[in-house]
């Protein structure tokens, strides 16, 4: 498992002076210091007379020490202190061996605190939208991680209220991000079925359960992840259980207003924007829909459980507005994904699936391309590119943020989102059950957005669009910053999105159980996601990721020959579209006379090339038809594929 740095809150009351630090050097680090003048900061100074050990004022000190230090062991070792701190030792003992994950009700976790300073004015405006009790009466509150003097704070300036605070046990500082979100679980269940940490529920009476206003302060760290924060987390799980326990369990009624404080916007999925009903500055308001956020409670805390069982993957779906759900992709280079989008479409259709599909493209993809995503079946919808600030010009991720536009779909309560580069072998449809944002596993805490649920909303694309300047992105791409926002996400079993990845540590029985999957006839696999160099720029005749050495990670003749057959199942118009230019054949050349230097044991290498299009002109004149040839080295900046490194990293 990769490691997690955790978020922490530097409050205002543990702050070093920073007079102590201002003779540091840049390089040294906090912990330790390099003092001017050495004599300052020696130890015991203050006993030592300025002109050193002298005399009989030398003798009446050491005793005085002496003898304080005898009284205070003496206290320490006292029968009582003694006993207590053997009690609570063994205590804590037991209570480490009862739990996996422990849990100190009582322990002072520095997690839960929040520095921010209330804007008691904001709190005040947002409260006032909260209409009174139907029955008359005082708006009953609910307060949950406010300190006593806040506590006291909101009594007294709003004292038509009947506020009470709600007792929360902290999750032990043993809980990390990495136990909600490790980087694989046995979905299979090898081994045992895979568990989550005890995230504790607050503790109230259940004639206290039905209040109308849930208040919750948040931690917000300063660091990149803030998001990924355990407490943080816990937190608004806690206020939302409290929102839902308003309404009747027999169903019906409305769900309690949150009204979260905090400087970083609260999880947009579990607090959707769509349900706010204010904002002033630090502080939101929300009237949840108490359906939508019961279903969310029910969910694995993380993704350390799936939040569907795989068996749900091959059983029926009945919907009961298939109008309003849709599969989705994007497209932002013709030459990279035409083919892929064209093909997807395909098997989209192949599988048996009638939803719509929309295609969103920019500008820069040709009408002649459009026709041919229309063709296919895609809906297509032009949307204007969002650029990622953080990216090179012309660099591969530079435009990917133009994916935010999903959100805009506004006609649809629910989109599947699929890269081009995907291949859907069965029906698809069970994930419209799934919330925002389901998906599988990439790397350590982070999903793959090349298949995931999403539920389109104006005011998240917003959000989105609104903070690409100071959300950073773990690989520089839309990726990245979408689990960032999406911290608290949900796990699809890993057949939905299934990665053409044969990692290094994978055993030999483990490599072979992917190849079974992958060759399934009938198909195990909803979708198989091709990583590395894509299909339609290789020769049909075998995947071409075995030919070069960082690559062939990502080989696999048998996804190969299967996204090859949907291939041939297109109109031989739409094929047209998945031809080679003389570029990319002199690249495939190239990488095949290497892996003919390094005798490749596969010895795909040796296999004749008999794919049609190695004779087949995709360009359109003279110029572009003529054949290349690559010597000494292969040719950077290559229009067709991603560097190999840059590739190997996003993956």
């Amino acid at each position: 498992m990769r490691g997690f740095v955790a978020c922490a809150v530097a409050e205002k009351r543990h702050r070093l002076d920073r007079t102590l630090f201002s003779g540091l050097s840049k390089k040294d680090c906090i912990g330790r210091y390099y003092a001017k003048d050495a004599t300052k900061y020696r130890p015991f100074s203050a006993l030592l007379p300025e002109g050193g050990w002298s005399g009989k004022v030398l003798y009446v000190k050491l005793v005085l020490v002496l003898l304080m230090c005898g009284s205070f062991m003496g206290l320490l070792n006292s029968p009582s202190i003694h006993l207590a701190d053997e009690r609570h030792h063994h205590a804590q003992t037991a209570e480490a061996w009862n739990a996996s994950w422990t849990s100190h009700p009582d322990a002072a976790n520095s997690g839960y605190a929040s520095s921010l300073r209330i804007d008691w004015s904001q709190v005040q405006t947002a409260a006032k939208q909260v209409a009174p009790p139907a029955g008359g009466g005082a708006t009953r509150v609910a307060l949950l991680n406010f300190d006593d003097g806040e506590v006291q704070e909101w009594k007294a300036r709003m004292p038509h209220t009947d506020a009470s605070t709600v007792r929360l046990d902290h999750v032990g500082s043993d809980v990390t991000w990495d136990h909600l979100y490790p980087e694989w679980i046995d979905e299979e269940e090898h081994y045992g079925a895979p568990a989550c940490p005890d995230l504790p529920e607050p503790k109230v009476a259940k004639e206290e359960e039905a209040y109308d206003v849930v208040a919750v302060k948040l931690p917000c760290g300063r660091a990149a992840s803030w998001s990924k924060d355990v407490a943080r987390l816990h937190l608004q799980l806690a206020a939302a259980r409290l929102a839902a326990a308003r309404a009747p369990r027999g169903g019906g009624g409305q769900a309690a207003h949150v009204l979260v404080v905090s400087r970083c916007f609260p999880t947009p999925n579990l607090f959707r924007c769509r349900d706010e009903v204010a904002r002033h500055g630090d502080v939101w308001l929300y009237r949840p829909d108490v359906g939508d956020l019961t279903r969310k409670l029910e969910l694995p805390v993380g993704s350390c459980k799936l939040a569907m069982p795989s068996k749900a993957l091959g059983e029926h779906y009945a919907s009961a507005a298939p109008q309003r759900e849709a599969y989705a992709t994007i497209l932002h280079s013709e030459q990279l994904y035409a083919c892929g989008a064209v093909t997807a479409a395909r098997s989209i259709r192949m599988a048996g699936s009638g939803r719509d599909m929309v295609a969103l493209v920019d500008e820069t993809i040709s009408a002649r391309h459009r026709a041919a995503l229309e063709a296919a079946g895609w809906k297509v919808r032009t949307i204007r590119r969002i650029r990622n600030p953080r990216a090179s010009r012309d660099a591969y991720n530079e435009w990917n943020y133009s994916k935010f536009w999903l959100w805009t779909l506004t006609e649809y309560d629910r989109v599947i989102f699929l890269d081009a580069d995907l291949l859907v072998q069965r029906p698809m449809e069970p994930l419209f059950a799934m919330p925002e944002v389901s998906a599988t596993g990439n790397h350590g805490a982070y999903f793959n957005s090349g298949v995931m649920v999403v539920e389109p909303c104006n005011c998240t694309f917003r959000l989105l669009a609104d903070h690409v300047g100071d959300i950073d992105s773990y690989n520089g791409g839309d990726q990245g910053y979408l689990n960032e926002v999406f911290s608290w996400w949900h796990r699809l079993p890993s057949h939905a999105n299934y990665m053409k990845h044969f990692w290094e540590g994978d055993t030999e029985e483990r490599a072979a159980a992917k190849r079974r999957v992958l060759a399934a006839d009938p198909p195990i696999a909803l979708a198989v996601h091709f990583v590395g160099l894509k299909p339609w720029f290789c020769f049909r005749d075998y995947d071409c990721n075995w030919n070069v050495p960082a690559l062939r990670q990502f080989a696999s003749d048998e996804a190969h020959a299967r996204w090859w057959k949907v291939h041939d199942a297109m109109p031989r118009r739409l094929q047209g579209f998945c031809l080679l230019d003389e570029r990319q054949k002199a690249l495939l050349w190239w990488d095949v006379a290497r892996a003919r230097e390094a005798n490749f044991s596969d010895a795909h290498w040796s296999v004749r090339i008999a794919d049609p299009r190695r004779s087949i002109c995709a360009g359109g004149d003279a110029e572009a038809c003529r054949e290349r040839e690559i010597a000494g080295r292969r040719v950077e900046g290559n229009r067709i594929t991603t560097s190999y490194a840059k590739l190997i990293d996003n993956f």
